[in-house]
């Protein structure tokens, strides 16, 4: 239990650091942060992808009076539920309107504090890096009452614009190698993304999972990392590792992917059934943790490629499928109850492989009545026309602006 002097002397020690923080990139995602008032606005994404940076840049911009807590504070480790009642006198004696609440949903109920801000009428800004825990908890106390938003590592567009470099396929080859997390951008050291998945299989997965071998969930992760673009199937695992239960993969895949470590695409299909029992292609959330941590025995350009188109359309958008009939196409992107866009992915076209990706391609648009399809590629660019289709060839740089 803490005294309402300790969260006060924590709160400003931790706003003097803030007032001391240089001034970092705007991240691109900054004016897109859902503000309504009576709502509160959580900000989710993988560890140290730099939403208390976005925060940060929010407070800056709109709300420099704002109150911010960061609850991994370890001054806070012990904070219980009975201590948000002197954290609530600490904020009514500032007079504060705005809350900014960092990793809050480490504290059990942090869910009914929040909601009893905004039947209050504070605004209030929350990030998590659960996916699950986040979206259980306010489920349960703030139906209806949050807005949400999803931030990931630096795309590529921040990226260059970061390191100062041209928009070109020379700095697309070196987004595929060192991916976007901004410590690891900066700093180009290794062990920053090795400690960050150690840290998520730990402190997001094992602990709270109470799984008790995590060996086996790192063994997996580094499966799943080094097979990027790639069918994953529970069922053909079982064995690996010791795992005897197609079960057990599952849920593995479930604690990774609301961890924000990989994600997993299904087949397009109108059966929800159909979608669950195919088998899904998986991608990590950024392409550094591949390499870094995958064992890979060649550079896998064409897998890594495909991974980085499908985080520039994840951004975007939440629901993605690649199609499989008897040609297949990368990505079926759907939105509103429509598929918005298809794309096949191939980092270098030539004799051999185009006529696959072009026919792939043309019978998906073909499957969902469009008449307008795009191939990415490292730096070809081209367009293809016949019997009411077209097919643009287009270099990444380009597609990914």
């Amino acid at each position: 239990m803490y005294r309402q002097e300790q969260i006060a002397t924590v709160v400003d020690s931790q706003k003097e650091r803030f007032l001391q923080k240089g001034q970092c990139m705007d991240r691109e995602a900054l004016a897109e942060v859902p503000v309504l008032e009576s709502f509160a606005t959580i900000i989710s994404g993988i560890r140290r992808c730099g939403k208390s940076t976005l925060l940060h840049q929010l407070i800056r911009e709109r709300y420099p009076d704002a109150f911010f807590l960061n609850f991994e504070d370890i001054r806070l480790s012990g904070f219980e539920v009975d201590d948000f009642t002197r954290l609530y006198s600490e904020i009514v004696d500032r007079g504060i309107r705005v809350m900014c609440f960092d990793e809050i949903q480490l504290i059990k109920n942090w869910e009914m504090f929040v909601h009893q801000l905004l039947r209050e009428g504070y605004q209030v800004f929350v990030t998590g890096s659960n996916a699950s825990l986040l979206s259980r908890e306010l489920g349960t106390h703030l139906t209806g009452r949050y807005l949400s938003m999803e931030l990931f590592p630096f795309s590529y567009n921040e990226f260059v614009s970061f390191k100062g470099l041209e928009k070109n396929s020379e700095s697309v080859q070196a987004y595929l190698v060192s991916g976007g997390m901004p410590e690891f951008v900066k700093s180009g050291e290794g062990m920053v993304l090795s400690r960050l998945i150690d840290d998520i299989l730990i402190r997001d997965i094992s602990v709270r999972q109470s799984i008790r071998d995590v060996e086996i969930l790192r063994q997996l992760t580094v499966y799943l990392l080094t097979n990027v673009g790639n069918l994953i199937a529970a069922t053909k695992l079982t064995g690996m590792y010791g795992v005897k239960s197609a079960t057990t993969f599952l849920e593995y895949f479930s604690f990774l992917r609301d961890a924000y470590l990989v994600e997993f695409v299904p087949q397009f299909s109108y059966s929800l059934k159909a979608q669950a029992r195919n088998p899904k292609k998986v991608y990590a959330v950024d392409l550094g943790f591949v390499s870094e941590v995958a064992t890979l025995f060649t550079d896998n350009l064409g897998r890594r490629f495909e991974n980085l188109i499908y985080l520039h359309l994840r951004r975007k958008y939440s629901e993605i499928y690649y199609y499989k009939d008897k040609g297949e196409c990368d990505f079926v992107v759907h939105s509103r109850g429509k598929v918005e866009k298809l794309v096949q992915v191939c980092y270098q076209t030539d004799d051999l492989n185009f006529q696959r990706e072009y026919s792939g391609l043309v019978e998906a648009m073909k499957f969902f009545q469009m008449n307008e399809g795009t191939i990415v590629t490292l730096n070809q660019k081209d367009v293809f026309e016949k019997d009411g289709y077209t097919v643009k060839l287009l270099p990444a740089h380009e597609f990914l602006i």
